[in-house]
């Protein structure tokens, strides 16, 4: 059975809120460490890959995940003008999960609502 990791990102990773700079900090260590762990361990048939999504509704947000004035607005400056759903990134998952993705490594997906990933 192939080995592989799916790490979780952020859009944040690359497009940093003021606001957010420990939570976007380590969302980008985690793109750093995907692409080099993935080139580490690749001769060994390892995938590393990661989901980078973009403002997905969760219980965080109501929970001082956003401020409460930011709530009603929250995911309307997406391309799409919403946030995703949950159900709406775990096919992220599932493709790097699947055998469809064999050729895939050290890569991130975005799944942002239409914000690019540079």
């Amino acid at each position: 059975m192939p080995v592989l990791l799916i790490n979780t990102a952020s859009i944040q990773s690359y497009q940093p809120s003021p606001q957010l700079l420990d939570y976007a900090s380590t969302k980008a260590a985690i793109v750093a460490f995907t692409k080099a762990l993935a080139k580490q361990v690749a001769e060994k048939g390892i995938r590393v890959n990661a989901v980078a999504p973009g403002p997905v509704w969760t219980p965080l947000q109501p929970s001082h995940g956003q401020p409460a004035e930011a709530i009603p607005k929250f995911g309307e400056q997406t391309p799409l003008g919403r946030p995703g759903q949950p159900a709406e990134v775990a096919p992220a998952y599932v493709f790097f999960a699947s055998q469809e993705s064999s050729y895939v490594t050290a890569e991130v997906l975005g799944v942002t609502g239409g914000n690019h990933l540079p």
